[in-house]
């Protein structure tokens, strides 16, 4: 029996994975695909370029400090910082300029003043120096699991000019509200709330103000990219824990996960049966259940769990493009605007129209888009002569209300999608269109095809407030334990602090689980000294 299964090799279960190992664990890591990291991997889509499946800029992982300590650096993995991290063109048509988002505050105010006025540049200023440090807060509140004197211990000792019940409202606040109150510009205000949207939900929601704030970091460390492709930080960790004696197998799906004993017994498609003293479920948590079901778990209890959680009606799609240059938008020097988030918005209007279709089961009036194109700043992620561009678009729901669907039956919703994503981009950089060479479109059932992303919900589920900190995935299981399953943990997105690439979830499975395992030897002592003292 070996110490620790752990199911999927996301970028959180290799973290757990890899932090068991180095603790001395017997591990082995058990993944259906035959590429390792889920939405954290790269393959390649085109004749010499490396291209993500899922993610592609590294944010919130770099604020943990997980890279360090599992020194990843000596096993491969190696970033480079997108610097400007941000973008936003100036709207089509005009001879304005855009606003380019630099680690250097200095800078980046100086661009805004240039943009939209020296009045909203002297409040950027003044926002990222009150929201920075909450920010910092925030990030410190994913390091552990979600328990209430863990959340507020993070945030313990933060004043505000207030007091305690303004501070608590400002968090809970929308985005929408919090960018009202700071500043006059639309284009400011809209840019700033497509990168807070990035997490899922409009920034017209409650407790959204944090998302949108969180921007502020990225002055001090700006979003990452792994050299070779978002799929390098999964093989670091994943040649991690082989050196550390864990074992990675990919190409089997688990089937089912049943106890047994003191343990647990893992069983796969290929019939192999793993014993394990310990679980880690890494997989989608509506996955983790069915597993559960299928051996034997309480259907009536997983049921009761599973119309709890909320999904949602889907986030959006990708177009991957090879092309032959550079998004070339107007006024603006290439080198500022391509080596970070190209964020194509001038009208929060236009991010209510596409959440609002979404929700109604339609595809957005006009297309949201969000262009990253890193072989600016990673040039071996594209063969010779070309250049790479991803382009996330929100919101795009998984079913469609008029009855199309994206199912392979019908790719043509799909590309006709993608044909107005490429368009839209094409608006606010004249040219992108015919610089496309090839294309491959993840519609939101290909993600979930592909991915296991139930929905196409790359945050697997809902990151609304009622579904966040100590609510993620629903109350039963926010502790990132399943009641009733004992030495079994969850983590993944499904669990706190929820989407994105952070580690930090898989870092906090793995303190559950030691923890966990001193506890039983504590017990275990306690119960052998009890018969003694019997005797």
């Amino acid at each position: 029996m070996i110490d620790a299964a752990v199911i999927g090799s996301g970028h959180n279960a290799l973290v757990s994975a890899a932090y068991l190992t180095e603790a001395g664990w017997s591990v082995r890591v058990l993944e259906r695909d035959t590429v390792v990291g889920g939405a954290a991997s790269t393959v390649e889509r085109f004749p010499g370029h490396k291209v993500d499946r899922g993610s592609s800029a590294h944010i919130m992982v770099r604020q943990t400090g997980i890279i360090e300590e599992l020194r990843l650096a000596d096993h491969g993995l190696r970033y480079l910082d997108c610097d400007p991290w941000a973008f936003a063109p100036p709207p089509p048509g005009t001879d304005e300029p855009g606003i380019v988002f630099s680690v250097d505050l200095d800078a980046t105010c100086a661009s805004i003043e240039a943009a939209c006025g020296r009045r909203d540049a002297d409040a950027y200023r003044r926002f990222v120096a009150v929201w920075g440090p909450r920010s910092a807060r925030v990030m410190r509140s994913f390091g552990a699991p979600p328990t209430g004197r863990a959340f507020f211990s993070s945030f313990w000792g933060m004043d505000a000019k207030d007091g305690p019940a303004a501070l608590s409202r400002e968090f809970l606040a929308s985005g929408d509200a919090l960018l009202d109150r700071w500043f006059d510009s639309e284009r400011l205000k809209a840019a700033l709330a497509w990168f807070g949207a990035q997490s899922g939900p409009p920034m017209s929601e409650p407790g959204t103000a944090p998302m949108v704030a969180f921007n502020t970091l990225m002055h001090t460390t700006p979003p990452g990219r792994a050299v070779g492709g978002s799929g390098a930080l999964s093989v670091a960790l994943a040649t991690k824990i082989e050196a550390d004696g864990g074992t990675v197998t990919l190409g089997d799906a688990v089937t089912s996960v049943s106890r047994r004993g003191e343990g647990w017994s893992v069983r796969t498609a290929s019939g192999e049966e793993v014993r394990a003293r310990t679980v880690i479920a890494g997989c989608h948590v509506l996955t983790t259940l069915d597993l559960l079901d299928a051996g034997g778990f309480d259907t009536a209890t997983t049921a009761s769990w599973r119309r709890q959680i909320d999904v949602g009606p889907g986030i959006g799609m990708v177009v991957r493009a090879s092309t032959t240059a550079l998004p070339t938008y107007p006024n603006t020097d290439v080198a500022e605007s391509s080596h970070g988030l190209q964020l194509l918005v001038h009208d929060r209007a236009q991010l209510r129209r596409a959440h609002g279709a979404a929700s109604a089961g339609d595809l957005p009036p006009a297309p949201v888009v969000l262009a990253m194109s890193f072989s600016a700043v990673d040039p071996s992620i594209a063969a010779p002569g070309e250049h790479q561009v991803s382009l996330w678009s929100q919101w795009h729901p998984y079913r469609l209300a008029d009855g199309r669907s994206w199912r392979g039956g019908s790719p043509e919703v799909a590309e006709l999608e993608g044909d107005r994503i490429v368009a839209e981009v094409d608006r606010y950089a004249p040219g992108f269109a015919e610089s496309v060479l090839r294309r491959h479109t993840q519609s939101p059932w290909d993600l979930e095809q592909e991915l296991g992303l139930i929905g196409g919900n790359v945050m697997h589920v809902e990151m609304s407030l009622h579904q966040m900190m100590m609510w993620r995935p629903m109350p039963a299981l926010a502790g990132m334990t399943v009641p009733g399953a004992p030495s079994f943990f969850l983590t993944g997105a499904s669990t706190h602090p929820g989407g994105g690439v952070s580690g930090a979830s898989g870092r906090s499975a793995a303190r559950l689980a030691l923890a966990d395992r001193a506890g039983s030897s504590v017990r275990r002592l306690a119960s052998r000294l009890g018969a003694m003292v019997g005797r």
